[in-house]
């Protein structure tokens, strides 16, 4: 190689060798390869600015219009092709930047044509995940929104069972504590105010219940309130009256509004309709009574009626505590036959419900 050559490097490749040929007055730069930044910038710089170019003596005539390329063979030496040589890889590498274009373009247009291809699928799915997605969201909703409605329905259920439980519970207890204040109002009266002896002749009697009048509780009220009311103005039927009251064989039955055939009726009637058989007063009689088993009937008016069924009641109760049917302790027994011989007072002085 010529003292005068020298080897540079390609500024966009970085290792590619350049030969420097060097005449007198110039320096012609050669590619050993086609660099992109060295092709067509091929240029003579003067070798001095002082002296005139000279024409080069016995070189080869310098290649500004085609670049050469050299091959290394290491990193140190090269060799120079012939000039056909160029030439060819010049036009070969010319077809081929002619091709790749076009060939790029098609593969890009392959590309776009199949990316959306897919991208349609692709849409095509999603729409169709997406409408059956929000179709199962609406039936949720809808489910969602039934069993709310059966949660309010049955919310709004119990709540009214249970004001209606705690009305109910309120009232049963109100009502206890009304009976409780009764009977301990009652109590209290009977311990400070009833007579004390006529309670002590109860108990007495409550041990060991009888009808005999022998025993002073019932002698008491025979004698008090059973006598005075059953006493009418015809003591003789008046007497018959009693007896059959003490012995329960006395019927009270209405009047007919109708007066039946004689054939059908073989009883004796011992008074009219317009006068009381037992008070002699005329009134007008809506019941009479029979004695036992007698088939005479007695026509009564309403005083007598409510004087015989007071006493009656009053008999009524006391046996239902002599057969034990009655459960209740002495202070709510006591007062019962103080309220049954109250009813006998009233009736005696002529206070009786209008329907009797």
């Amino acid at each position: 190689m010529d003292s005068s050559e020298e080897h540079a490097r390609c500024p966009a490749r970085g290792t590619c060798p350049v030969f420097l040929a060097m005449s007198a007055g110039t320096v012609r730069y050669a590619p050993l390869c086609l660099c992109p930044a060295l092709e067509g910038n091929l240029r003579e710089e003067p070798w001095g600015t002082d002296s005139p170019p000279q024409p080069d003596q016995g070189l080869p005539p310098p290649l500004a219009a085609v670049p050469v390329p050299w091959k290394s063979t290491d990193p140190c030496q090269g060799h120079r092709e012939s000039p056909e040589a160029l030439v060819e890889t010049s036009a070969g590498e010319e077809a081929q930047g002619q091709e790749g274009p076009a060939a790029t373009q098609l593969d890009v247009l392959r590309l776009r044509s199949s990316s959306m291809e897919i991208r349609e699928k692709g849409s095509e799915f999603l729409k169709e995940e997406l409408h059956r997605a929000q179709k199962e969201l609406k039936l949720k909703d809808e489910e969602c929104e039934r069993l709310s409605k059966v949660r309010e329905q049955l919310e709004q259920e119990l709540e009214e069972l249970t004001a209606s439980l705690f009305e109910e519970a309120h009232k049963m207890v109100r009502e206890a504590n009304m009976k409780q204040a009764a009977s301990e109002k009652q109590l209290k009266e009977a311990r400070g105010k009833v007579d004390t002896i006529l309670f002590a002749e109860f108990q007495a009697w409550r041990e060991a219940p009888t009808l005999d009048k022998t025993c002073p509780f019932l002698e008491r009220v025979h004698r008090e309130d059973v006598g005075p009311c059953l006493d009418f103005t015809m003591q003789e039927l008046s007497t018959l009256v009693r007896a059959a009251v003490e012995d329960n064989t006395l019927t009270i039955e209405p009047v007919a509004s109708q007066t039946l055939p004689a054939v059908k009726v073989a009883e004796v009637e011992c008074s009219s309709t317009n006068t009381c058989a037992l008070s002699g007063l005329t009134r007008t009689c809506r019941h009479r009574i029979r004695l036992g088993d007698s088939e005479s009937h007695y026509y009564i008016s309403p005083s007598s009626r409510a004087r015989i069924t007071a006493v009656c009641n009053f008999f009524t109760y006391i046996r239902y505590i002599q057969q034990g049917l009655v459960r209740q302790d002495a202070e709510p027994m006591f007062w019962e036959i103080m309220r049954l011989r109250k009813e006998m007072s009233l009736a005696k002085l002529g206070f009786f419900p209008q329907e009797a």
